[in-house]
């Protein structure tokens, strides 16, 4: 008997829902996800005097980012690292409390406080940071080093929520600018990581091609050139010159293609949950190749390139993700909904519509964001009507988890 299974045997088992990190937190963050873009997406086509914390595009970028996208990381990391270390994973009430401070945060984002702005900083910051120290015990105790590396991410990514708050304390815009694009980056890079572990893997598991071993030197030019992209985010695109921004871009760009193109995608064109792992990391080279042609004046802002990022990267790989996981940790088959095929084709639809509009055609903007907005919520939507009732009751195959 495993570690997880006896302790989890011994003890009795909260609630189904704080049973794993991936239950409260991918249905919590999957439902704010579609409450944070339908009201953005109302907003921006019928602006009102709502004022939250930050101002309106403070909100929604602040959100996105450290509201639903943390919130499904730190699911799945906290879930993960119990497989990888055989250590028991943060469950019942100390889950709760976990859940509780992500919550406490988003509620007092949603409207404009006159003091404590310190005060909801902290608490806000604090869910990354309790996150990364729940991800580091099993990991230090186990002397699991190769898994170390979310815990300094996860950091790096409070650092980011940090100085958003900044931006709003002090008064300086500019770091929102610069903390909003940093903060991409940095998730940017743990998609990449977790991308780069699971999608060669489940796309040989699932069609029986050979699995691509991982090239050590691949691998570490692209952990170093997505680190150096986050430090050029942070510092700001403005601070270089054109030429070396494309460059760089452009030089990440490629090699992520490099590395992608040894998985297998060719193999996962007929399986829902394949294909749509598959394009969204495409999304990844796809969106430097936007800050590169942004650089260059070739298309109206760094925006499109941002959402290619955010969208189409970031939030078709976390619906991909969690469609996929909370089946596996759930005790059901790989077999997902027929409707979250749509729902993956929403996704994709939505990133394309958010970058090609707004970014291309500019007077198409508020249509751009209308119809992406619509096409995310029916996306995030399908899957907590067919996931909630998964994530709400116990295994179907009796096991802890």
């Amino acid at each position: 008997m495993s570690p997880i299974q006896s302790d989890s045997v011994s003890q009795p088992l909260p609630t189904p829902l704080l049973r794993l990190a991936f239950r409260p937190l991918f249905l919590g963050g999957a439902l704010f996800a579609i409450f944070a873009i339908a009201w953005w997406t109302y907003y921006w086509i019928q602006p009102s005097a709502w004022m939250p914390y930050g101002g309106p595009l403070w909100w929604h970028s602040h959100e996105m980012l450290f509201g639903f996208v943390a919130a499904v990381v730190v699911g799945f990391l906290l879930t993960a690292v119990q497989t990888w270390t055989g250590v028991a994973g943060l469950k019942g009430g100390l889950l709760g409390v976990l859940v509780g401070i992500w919550v406490l945060g988003r509620l007092l984002l949603l409207v404009r406080v006159g003091e404590g702005l310190w005060l909801v900083a902290v608490i806000d910051v604090a869910f990354l940071v309790l996150a990364a120290c729940a991800m580091a015990y099993p990991v230090l105790k186990v002397k699991q080093w190769r898994n170390l590396i979310f815990v300094p991410l996860l950091l790096l990514l409070a650092v980011m929520n940090g100085a958003s708050h900044y931006a709003v304390i002090a008064g300086e815009p500019q770091w929102l600018i610069q903390s909003m694009r940093g903060a991409v980056m940095v998730v940017v890079v743990i998609v990449s990581v977790v991308g780069g572990r699971v999608i060669p893997l489940f796309t040989a598991n699932a069609t029986g091609c050979s699995k691509a071993e991982p090239l050590i030197w691949l691998e570490r030019l692209s952990l170093i050139s997505l680190l150096l992209m986050v430090a050029v985010a942070f510092i700001g695109f403005e601070s270089l010159s054109p030429m070396v921004l494309a460059v760089l871009s452009l030089s990440a760009a490629v090699i992520q293609l490099m590395r992608s193109g040894r998985w297998g995608a060719i193999h996962s064109r007929r399986i829902p949950l394949l294909w749509s792992l598959h394009l969204s990391y495409a999304c990844i080279a796809l969106g430097f190749i936007g800050v590169a042609l942004a650089a260059m004046g070739w298309i109206s802002s760094y925006s499109a390139a941002l959402h290619c990022f955010t969208v189409g990267a970031i939030g078709g790989m976390i619906l991909a993700m969690i469609a996929r996981v909370s089946l596996g940790h759930t005790g059901r088959p790989l077999q997902p909904p027929a409707m979250m095929t749509l729902a993956f084709y929403c996704l994709a639809l939505a990133a394309l519509v958010r970058v090609v509009l707004p970014g291309w055609v500019p007077a198409l903007s508020v249509w751009g964001v209308g119809i992406a907005g619509v096409l995310w919520v029916l996306g995030y939507g399908l899957y907590c009507i067919y996931y909630a009732r998964y994530l709400l009751t116990p295994r179907v195959d009796g096991r802890p988890g």
